[in-house]
Formats: C-alpha cells, sequence, structure tokens
C-alpha cells in the first residue's frame, strides 16, 4: 500500500510540475508559426464565402475575426450552382481550420485584407506583363472565380509543407498535417477543374485557361525569389516527370512528385505582390498579423 500511495504521489508531483524552459520556447516557436498561417487561412476564407455566399466571417463566426477588420471589396460571385456549392463547402472548411487554429495560439486579429477585383486584376496585369482590358474580374463566373482560387490556396499549401519541419511539438505537428490535407484536397479540386477547362479561352482576351495558370505560376515562382517551386497545368518538355507522352499537369510536385515548400519570407513576398517580405501589398495592404510577419515589416529599413 505504502508503494501504491508512493507511485501515485511521484506522478502526481511530474503532473504539477512547470513547464521547462525549453518547453516553453518549443510552444512559442510553434505558435509564431500557425499565427503566420492564420492570415492565409483568413484569406481564403473570406473569399470562399464572400464568393459562394455574399457574406463573410463577420456574419457566420464573428467570434473568429479577433476584431479584425472586414475584407475590402470582396462580393458574391457569379456562379453556376455546382462551382458555388464546392466553394461554400471550402468556405466552411476554413471556418473549422480557424478555429482550430485559434484554439492553439489563443486571439490573433483578422488581419485588413483587400479581395476587391482590382486586386486580383493587379496580380493578373502582373502576370501577363501588361494590362488585359477589360480588366480581369473574378466575380464574374466560373472560370473567372477558379482562376481567383488558383491564385490564392496553394501559397498556404507550399507554406504548410516549409513549416512542418520547423515545428517543435507533436501537438502542432498533428495540427498541421491535418491542415495540409484538406488544403491539398481543395488545390486538386480546383486545379481538377480547370485542367477540364485548360484549353477553353477566357473571355473576352482570347487567352486559354491553361496559359493563365502558367503565367500565374511564373509569376508566383518570380516573387517568391527561390527557385521553381510552381506550375501550371501544363508542362513543358524539360519539366516532364515521364518524358515522350504526357505533358498535362493536374498535381503540382517536384521531379518525384513530392510538394514544394515554401518559407513565411517567400510567402508573403508573393501574397504582397511586392516580391519582398518588407513591403506589404496586395491581398494586404497593411500587412500579415503576427510575430513572424509584423518581425519584417519592424526590420523594413
Amino acid at each position: 500500500m505504502a508503494a501504491v500511495v508512493a507511485v501515485v504521489f511521484f506522478l502526481l508531483l511530474v503532473l504539477l510540475l512547470p513547464e521547462t524552459p525549453n518547453a516553453k520556447s518549443k510552444f512559442v516557436v510553434d505558435e509564431n508559426i500557425l499565427e503566420f498561417h492564420l492570415n492565409l487561412e483568413y484569406l481564403e476564407a473570406e473569399f470562399f464565402l464572400y464568393g459562394s455566399l455574399g457574406k463573410g466571417l463577420d456574419k457566420l463566426q464573428p467570434n473568429l475575426t479577433g476584431g479584425g477588420p472586414p475584407p475590402v471589396g470582396a462580393r458574391m460571385a457569379h456562379l453556376t450552382p455546382l462551382i458555388r456549392n464546392i466553394f461554400a463547402q471550402f468556405g466552411a472548411q476554413e471556418i473549422g481550420h480557424i478555429r482550430e487554429i485559434k484554439s492553439k495560439i489563443g486571439e490573433l486579429k483578422r488581419p485588413l485584407m483587400n479581395l476587391s477585383a482590382q486586386s486580383f486584376a493587379t496580380v493578373i496585369n502582373q502576370a501577363f506583363g501588361r494590362p488585359l482590358y477589360p480588366l480581369f474580374d473574378p466575380y464574374l463566373n466560373d472560370i473567372n472565380y477558379l482562376l481567383a482560387s488558383y491564385i490564392i490556396p496553394y501559397v498556404g499549401l507550399t507554406g504548410y509543407v516549409g513549416s512542418t519541419p520547423k515545428l517543435k511539438t507533436s501537438i502542432s505537428r498533428k495540427l498541421v498535417a491535418g491542415l495540409l490535407a484538406v488544403e491539398s484536397g481543395q488545390d486538386a479540386v480546383v486545379r481538377s477543374l480547370l485542367y477540364e477547362r485548360a484549353m477553353v479561352r477566357v473571355m473576352p482576351y482570347g487567352i486559354t485557361v491553361a496559359e493563365f495558370t502558367d503565367r500565374i505560376s511564373a509569376l508566383r515562382n518570380k516573387l517568391g525569389r527561390n527557385g521553381i517551386k510552381d506550375e501550371g497545368l501544363v508542362i513543358t518538355s524539360n519539366n516532364l516527370k515521364i518524358k515522350g507522352k504526357w505533358k498535362g499537369n493536374i498535381l503540382v510536385g517536384n521531379r518525384n512528385s513530392l510538394a514544394y515548400g515554401r518559407t513565411p519570407k517567400e510567402s508573403l513576398r508573393i501574397v504582397y505582390g511586392s516580391g519582398k517580405e518588407q513591403v506589404p501589398g496586395g491581398f494586404y495592404p497593411r500587412g500579415a498579423e503576427g510575430t513572424i510577419a509584423r518581425k519584417y515589416l519592424i526590420n523594413k529599413d
């Protein structure tokens, strides 16, 4: 009996011991990384929710905004029932992602985001190296909305791949694995829907869907400034996974079909549209929130 009491007492002491400084530092590292990714989850959530339902977190889950400002320029897109249903599901998934991340890190306010048609038109003009007329409108129809959706989620996906090796705790690694699985699924759905339409010409520009994706991917590689980590729906013979027959590229990956990873710096360079992690703009006019993103803004000089 005395032995049992001693064992129980010992276990209680272990449970009640304060966290070691090392454990706390590990948690801080993970918290900063998860904070960073929450910025991208907010972007996806608001774009998918507004595009499919005409309303965002302020109406659907105001408790998840952290008191941050509503997005600028977001609105309901002109979508067919199937596409609307798919993106409404995506929006609901993003709400779950935000809820789960916030349960691990505490409060972080939603950043100011620019989801206006002009913001997407700027990206498309950058991708083609010239202004398209009329300006590209992501909310105009199915194809435009799918192309706009091609612009956003893949950055988050590669960010999760890049962050995984840096996570210190099993809890965070499990969370990111779950997030990455669903983000990858969303990206696969978007690419598949675009792949079906690859040779369709986007009106009134007369440019194929495939060329749009190639240009967008090339722009992200350029802004990220760290080599090729992005590919459109059709690849050149130099990059063929299996030489000789197929030039389709329904899923993107390296020569062994492993997903590419991006650092927070690379991700910010892309979503800011500036090619510089210290210079906000694009979808985040005032910059992203959290320790990692704000650090770059503070040190921009």
